[in-house]
This record gives C-alpha cells, sequence and structure tokens, in this order.
C-alpha cells in the first residue's frame, strides 16, 4: 500500500478521501432555511433528554452570532468529537425509538449553510467542559479535517452561558455569512431583518414542535425560549388542528400497517371563518397561510417534518379545501420508505399506503368544502336535520348550473299565492338562474376570499327579523304548526344563527 497525492493505492482498491475544504462547503448546499436548521440543532436537544432549550439571536453587525444551549445530558470529550464527524452515523443504523436523528450529518450540515463557524461547548455531569470547533477558512487553509479543540479569540464569553450548570450542551454559530452577511452594527435596517427573521423562526419552531411544547401524550413539555429566559419568551405551541375548539370535526383515527409498523392517521375539518374570532382566525392560518397550510402534517415521533401540501398524491391547493388537515405518525423505523430527506422536511408516502391515504384525503376534502361553501352551517352535529337552502346546484347536459329551489318554503308560498298566474314570477326566477355570474364571483372568490359578506351580515336585526317573520308566516298558511315551523327556520339557511327571535314567533298574542 502506498499513498500518491490524497489517494491512498492498493492492491486491488483506492481510498478516495475527500477533499475536506471542497466537501464542507459542499454540504452548505443541502438546502436549509435558518428555520429548518435550527429545527435540527432541536432535535438533538430532544434526544438528549432536554427540557429547556435557549435561542438566542446576538446582533453586532456581521460579527453577530446566534446561540442554542440545552439542559440535556451533555457528552464527554470522547461523544462530542464523534457528534462533530460528518457522517458519524449511518441512516441504516437502528434508531432507538424517539431518536430524531437520521443521517448523523444534522448538526453539521444545519450549521454550515449558516455560517463558517461552528463551536459546541457541552458538559456532562460530573464530568468536565469539552469544547469543538469546525472553522471552514481554517479548514480551506490546511486542506485538512482538523476539528479543532479550543475556540476562537474573543468567543469565550458566548459559550460562557454553559458555566455554572451540572449539564448540557451550547451550540455557537459565528460568522454568519448567509445570515448577515458584511453589514455594520448601526445599519439600522438589517437589525430589523435580523430580528424579523428571530420572530420567523419563533413561528417555526412553535409549528414543528408544537406536540412537544403542549402539555400531555404522557411526557413532560419542553420549553423553548427565544430572545430571552422568561415566560413571555416562551414560544407557544401552534396546534395546525385547533383541536380545543369547539366546532373542529375531527374524524376517527385510522391505523394503516406498513411492513409490519403502524402509521397513525387523523382527519380534522377547521372551523370556518364565520365560527372564529378574528385574532384566532389569523392565528390558524400558520407560517405559511390557509392555503399553502391545508394537506397533510407527516410527524415521525411527534416531530413535524412536513406542514401542509398533499403529497404529490394528485390534488392542488384549491380555496375550498383551506380548511382540510390531516395528521399522519410514522415512526423513525420507516425513514427509508418515506423517503425522509436530510433536513427532514421532506417526505413521500410508500406505494403501498398512495391509494389509502388519496381516499381519506377525498372524504376530509369533501367535508371540507361543504364547511367552506356553507360558513359552517353544515356537519356539525351528527343527527341534526339538514339545512334548507334557496339555490341547488344542477347538471344540464353535462354542464353545472344553478337553480332556484322550487320547494323551498318561501318561494314555494310565493308561486302559489300568484294562483293561475305564475308565468312571470317563473320567468323572472329562469332569469335570475340563467344569468348567475358565475366567473365574476369565481374570479372575486379567488381574488379576495375573504371579502364576501356572510349572509345578512351588516343587516340590522329587525331586518333579519322581518324577513323571518315572513317565512314563519308563509309556513303556517300551508298547514305548518307554530313548532314545525319553527323548526323548519332554525334548519334554513342563513337563519339557523337566529334561534333566539325564531324561538319568540308566534308567542305573542294578536
Amino acid at each position: 500500500m502506498r499513498k500518491v497525492g490524497q489517494v491512498v493505492l492498493g492492491d486491488d482498491y483506492e481510498i478516495a478521501e475527500p477533499r475536506a475544504s471542497s466537501m464542507l462547503e459542499a454540504l452548505r448546499a443541502v438546502g436549509y432555511s435558518v428555520q429548518t436548521a435550527l429545527a435540527d440543532l432541536i432535535d438533538n436537544s430532544i434526544t438528549a433528554g432536554a427540557r429547556n432549550v435557549w435561542l438566542t439571536f446576538h446582533w453586532n453587525g456581521e460579527d453577530s452570532y446566534i446561540t442554542l444551549r440545552d439542559d440535556g445530558r451533555g457528552m464527554s470529550e470522547a461523544e462530542l468529537a464523534d457528534a462533530m464527524r460528518p457522517g458519524n452515523r449511518s441512516p441504516l443504523d437502528e434508531r432507538e425509538p424517539h431518536d430524531l436523528g437520521r443521517f448523523g450529518l444534522g448538526l453539521k450540515t444545519s450549521s454550515f449553510s449558516q455560517a463558517r463557524r461552528l463551536s459546541v461547548a457541552t458538559l456532562k455531569a460530573r464530568g468536565r467542559r469539552a469544547i469543538r470547533r469546525w472553522d471552514l477558512d481554517y479548514v480551506r487553509e490546511s486542506s485538512e479535517w482538523r476539528l479543532l479543540k479550543t475556540e476562537a479569540p474573543g468567543s469565550a464569553a458566548r459559550l460562557s452561558a454553559l458555566d455554572g450548570h451540572q449539564q448540557g450542551t451550547l451550540v455557537l454559530w459565528e460568522q454568519m455569512d448567509r445570515i448577515v452577511g458584511k453589514v455594520r452594527k448601526d445599519d439600522a435596517q438589517a437589525q430589523s431583518r435580523f430580528l424579523a427573521l428571530a420572530r420567523t423562526v419563533g413561528r417555526h419552531l412553535a409549528m414543528v414542535f408544537h406536540r412537544y411544547l403542549e402539555a400531555g401524550e404522557g411526557r413532560p413539555s419542553l420549553r423553548i425560549y427565544l430572545n430571552g429566559h422568561d415566560t413571555g419568551s416562551l414560544i407557544r405551541p401552534w396546534d395546525p388542528f385547533l383541536s380545543s375548539h369547539v366546532t373542529t370535526y375531527q374524524f376517527p383515527e385510522e391505523v394503516l400497517t406498513l411492513r409490519g409498523e403502524q402509521v397513525h392517521v387523523t382527519g380534522y375539518v377547521l372551523p370556518h371563518k364565520d365560527r372564529m374570532t378574528e385574532d384566532g382566525y389569523e392565528a390558524a392560518a400558520g407560517p405559511g397561510g390557509w392555503n399553502t397550510q391545508q394537506g397533510f402534517y407527516v410527524y415521525r415521533e411527534r416531530r413535524l417534518l412536513v406542514a401542509g401540501g398533499w403529497l404529490s398524491l394528485g390534488y392542488a391547493n384549491e380555496e375550498h379545501y383551506r380548511l382540510a388537515r390531516l395528521k399522519v405518525d410514522i415512526p423513525n423505523s420507516t425513514d427509508a420508505e418515506w423517503e425522509i430527506d436530510v433536513k427532514k422536511s421532506r417526505a413521500k408516502p410508500p406505494a403501498e399506503l398512495e391509494e389509502r391515504l388519496r381516499e381519506l384525503a377525498d372524504t376530509i376534502r369533501k367535508r371540507a368544502r361543504e364547511v367552506f361553501v356553507h360558513r359552517g352551517a353544515r356537519g356539525r352535529t351528527a343527527g341534526v336535520q339538514e339545512i334548507d337552502d334557496a339555490w341547488e346546484s344542477v347538471t344540464r347536459r353535462g354542464r353545472l348550473g344553478y337553480r332556484i329551489d322550487r320547494e323551498h318554503p318561501l318561494v314555494k308560498f310565493v308561486i302559489d299565492r300568484q294562483g293561475s298566474d305564475q308565468k312571470p314570477l317563473k320567468a323572472l326566477l329562469r332569469l335570475l338562474e340563467e344569468t348567475v355570474p358565475v366567473q365574476r364571483i369565481w374570479l372575486d372568490a379567488a381574488e379576495k376570499p375573504e371579502a364576501h359578506a356572510a349572509a345578512f351580515e351588516d343587516e340590522p336585526p329587525a331586518k333579519v327579523a322581518e324577513v323571518i317573520e315572513e317565512l314563519f308566516k308563509s309556513l303556517r298558511a300551508v298547514g305548518e304548526s307554530v313548532e314545525s315551523a319553527r323548526e323548519r327556520l332554525r334548519t334554513m339557511r342563513p337563519f339557523e344563527q337566529y334561534a333566539k327571535t325564531i324561538n319568540e314567533l308566534g308567542s305573542k298574542k294578536p
């Protein structure tokens, strides 16, 4: 065996060791965003048993830095050296349950994607502090895989937050060329962008780790502090499914089997805007907005991998399906089948599950469309009588159209009152049906989905009461009893929301 340059030659093989600087620079292009990179670091904290994580953005112009400290188990010096080695674990290795790791690259690639200098200080219980540092500029100069054992000059104070604690780990990003670049400390706009980025990261972490941040599920909750140490700096969980909202519809959980492992799927249809407060509706939209956040949410060991979208199952994000969301729980033993990527931000369903996932998506999407179209009035409670609509959709010669329901109580009453001369009224109804401005409605709904007013939204209650009273009279005139007329009105759009007014009908003496 002999060595020629960087290549070791044997009788039957060559050891082609990658060039250190080229390899590390290439790892910077994996495709992390700042938020996905920091989420990858928190995965390590969770796997280490941390109950608290402190994430801090420090502004100092081009010398700005980010620290992430946890109170997890920490590492010995040997363990730290191994953790800092790229590819220290194979993705083929069997993982412990609840281990959030995958490729043995997360700490390094996520950090290199944003910063040219990565330092890690760690302290194990009854141990001593260990430090390791990757400096991409130093590696380029030395042309060797040199993992440094000391902090950089001037960085000691930035690692001192670990001092005085019994255990834990601190990750330090410096020379963050991808985040701040070459800017001055007094650049107010750059500082504002830096702080805005911190808020964006906070929203992302609130979503990705919401099941860890929430109390319950048999485990103590995780606490992530952003730019502070008090309760005001805690990141609050963002639940994509509005599980606690009284009008959220939750489908029964379905358990699918994938090569002996269980995959749990639960569908949700979120409340219509009319059933929520303005602040609640805005919060429920999520980091990407209502349309982007519809679809599947894939969790691996309770950690969110995919936040919305339809997993390439043939659906597009459409306005009237915005309330449809499905939770999918997969174990880490099925990573290969789901094609989990390095960033843990993409998953592809195995072929044997696609058909059933598509069927479940069809069911949830259908219910979500009903809730969206009918402003939440449909499908709220099992056993409730179907609500009467004045309009109905019809198909004629393969073309979709809309007509006024001639059997609607008020419509029928008005027609019958015309006696033998019903032609003018029926002609008017046909004119209205044939000239429904479908294209204009569709365009307005697509461009300004929240601009449409609800029925009688700006009408004084007295005006609505007048219409309800006329309907009540028409129902009584065709033989309905007082109570049956009231019940019809309670299930007639849009009067199902005016129960108090309806209950008073017929109770006043003439």
